[in-house]
């Protein structure tokens, strides 16, 4: 073999290993001479062989015939491994099967991702405390804590929507719970459930009171013009 033959065989004849799997096999549980018995065994599935011996498997590695079979078989009594069979020409065959190794890695993912996601809600709704805090000038009540919890434990109101309703109540000049509870409520009564629809809601809200503000001030100036002046200084 040449220089060029090797640089060939490098180049075309690899196993692709998930960079995910090197990131988190340790986290799994699994050890070092372990994660490389199922690399072994995911390499000789590649090249065709899904059913590699105790002995093909260690000649390929520093470890005895002996301590690889041990490995395998920790392997499947620990659920990253599993022996199937299938059915070749009226023969039956078994093969390794990584499918546990795959189910393990994706739960432990998705648990990984809910953990993300609670520590995140937690920032966020110490935040929210926080910021209703400052904007009341006080610490809340015990009451004004609860209500909040409820809006986000059992309404389920998206933090962001609670502080949108917060800012509205103080453009309003209306900062108290019943107020924001009330915003609240109506935004959910009618199916707004991004900031930017509140905001939408909230301008054509305050439009629709400025224009009520102007015809009621247009009718009393209407109705003073019609009652006639009399100066009760001359009679």
């Amino acid at each position: 073999m040449n220089r060029e033959q090797f640089i060939y065989i490098q180049e075309t004849g690899h196993v692709t290993i998930p960079v995910i799997l090197f990131d988190y096999y340790s986290k799994l549980g699994l050890t070092e001479e372990e994660f490389m018995v199922i690399l072994q065994v995911k390499k000789f599935k590649h090249l065709g062989n899904s059913f590699p011996t105790p002995s093909e498997l260690a000649e390929y590695m520093s470890i005895s015939v002996t301590t690889c079979t041990s490995i395998l078989r920790s392997l499947i009594q620990k659920g990253f491994l599993m022996i199937e069979e299938s059915e070749e020409n009226m023969i039956l065959c078994e093969y390794y099967s990584l499918k546990p190794l795959w189910d393990k890695l994706y739960t432990y993912l998705e648990s990984e991702s809910k953990v993300k996601e609670q520590e995140q809600q937690s920032k966020e709704d110490l935040s929210l405390y926080t910021i209703f805090e400052e904007e009341f000038g006080r610490p809340l009540s015990p009451f004004e804590c609860e209500s909040l919890a409820i809006w986000i434990d059992q309404d389920e109101y998206d933090p962001v929507i609670i502080k949108a309703a917060l800012r509205e109540a103080v453009m309003s000049g209306k900062l108290n719970f019943r107020y924001i509870d009330r915003i609240l409520f109506e935004w959910k009564k009618n199916g707004i459930r991004t900031i930017d629809q509140a905001r939408n809601h909230s301008k054509k809200f305050r439009q629709q009171q400025a224009n009520s503000t102007t015809s009621k001030q247009t009718n009393n100036e209407e109705y003073q013009r019609k009652v006639p002046f009399y100066n009760w200084l001359e009679s």
